[in-house]
């Protein structure tokens, strides 16, 4: 049960910044070095998530 809580949190977390990306998006003068940190961040989330898939399975 520890696996699925951690992916929750992790998928939570990942929608986060996948808003924090949208809403730098929108802004007229888009902080490039910040959006790349936060795809970077976004990533290493996603790949977290589907290592903890495959154990969970």
């Amino acid at each position: 049960m520890a696996v699925e809580a951690r992916i929750r949190e992790l998928g939570s977390r990942h929608q986060n910044l996948d808003k924090a990306i949208q809403d730098e998006l929108s802004r007229p003068a888009a902080d490039t070095v910040k959006l790349k940190e936060l795809k970077r961040q976004k990533l290493r989330l996603k790949e977290e998530i589907q290592a903890l898939g495959s154990q969970a399975h």
